[in-house]
């Protein structure tokens, strides 16, 4: 199976939260579209400090984190990240990688958006087709 890319957008979910309380404009939640990789073997959205300051991000905790080599850093947790594919959208904490080269789209948002890799033509589609099955996790 080759690299699966996607295009998502990033959001700062405390922004949405003024935004939905009339606090600030729509306009005003920081938020990036980037293509990220698809890696079902990272638990999590995965992104580097560069995405992390322009979002404005709060850090939750630092913790050593473990890569795919098997080699440790010291990664940062950050506060919640509305992730959006499509009509599809989760947030969740993103692991802050230092130098990371690639933002990883990971299992836990692939499953709450309810995607995954259809092996056929290499890209990511809805686990139940253009329906959206939210699961109680």
């Amino acid at each position: 199976m080759g690299m699966i890319q996607a295009d998502i957008t990033l959001k700062n979910a405390a922004d949405e939260e003024k935004a939905r309380e009339g606090f600030i404009q729509k306009e005003e939640i920081r938020s990036v579209t980037v293509t990220a990789v698809v890696d079902t073997g990272a638990a999590t959205l995965v992104i580097n400090e560069k995405l992390c300051e322009m979002l404005g991000l709060g850090i939750v905790e630092e913790r050593s984190i473990k890569l795919a080599d098997g080699r440790r850093v010291n990664g940062k947790l950050t506060v919640p990240v509305g992730v959006y594919w499509k009509d599809r959208s989760w947030a969740c904490t993103a692991v802050v990688i230092p130098g990371a080269e690639s933002t990883l789209l990971g299992a836990i948002p692939l499953e709450g958006m309810d995607l995954m890799i259809n092996p056929r033509n290499q890209e990511l589609t809805g686990v139940h087709g253009d329906t959206i099955e939210y699961m109680a996790l």
